[in-house]
């Protein structure tokens, strides 16, 4: 096995662990995710998806905020500690982030297909924008962030199986059936939250 394909199955196996984090929604997600990010880099760089590589760099910065966020919206009292609570994304975010989603990925989009040798710019930059978008609203723990991923999941599926990353591309259809489980699960405990506030 040579270093780029240990590097990629690492990277897998950090990722599985993110996952069940953010499954769970611990806080524990936010550590493992800023370790995850760095073999991400290295991984997607080698393969020339270069949209990838830079917002796994952006993730590096996300992950710390969303340790920030959600450590500063978790109440902890010597009887009891109460996580930072599943919210709805409000309705008065939903054109703002498109709109940002959008010029984000017209822009890169633009990037990559005039300044790197790129095979797939149009579908990197699209996965990298709502990447984008989806980490923020999980650092806010909203809970619309699991659809987002169930689409960034899907197309990079596809992406990664025609590019031969066949680890990426085994990871990345589990995250996607993991992503619709975990919109449910995240949506259970929220009723469960609603329940005990009343």
């Amino acid at each position: 096995m040579d270093t780029a394909t240990l590097i990629e199955y690492i990277g897998v196996a950090i990722g599985l662990a993110y996952l069940f984090l953010e499954y769970k929604a611990s806080l524990w997600l936010w550590p493992v995710g800023i370790v995850m990010s760095l073999f991400y880099i290295v991984i997607f760089f080698q393969s020339k998806f270069y949209a990838d590589a830079g917002v796994y760099t952006y993730y590096l910065g996300a992950n710390l905020y969303g340790l920030i966020e959600w450590k500063r919206n978790s109440r902890i009292t010597e009887k009891e500690t109460t996580e930072m609570p599943i919210t709805h994304m409000p309705k008065s975010k939903i054109l703002r982030l498109t709109l940002i989603g959008i010029a984000i990925w017209v822009a890169l989009w633009f990037l990559l297909s005039r300044l790197t040798d790129s095979p797939v710019p149009l579908g990197d930059s699209f996965t990298t924008a709502l990447s984008v978008v989806a980490t923020y609203l999980l650092a806010k723990k909203h809970i619309e962030h699991w659809w987002l991923w169930v689409v960034v999941n899907l197309v990079s599926t596809a992406l990664y199986a025609w590019k031969g990353l066949y680890a990426m591309t085994g990871f990345f259809a589990f995250y996607t059936l993991v992503a619709t489980m975990g919109y449910f699960k995240w949506r259970k405990e929220m009723l469960k939250q609603v329940s005990t506030e009343a």
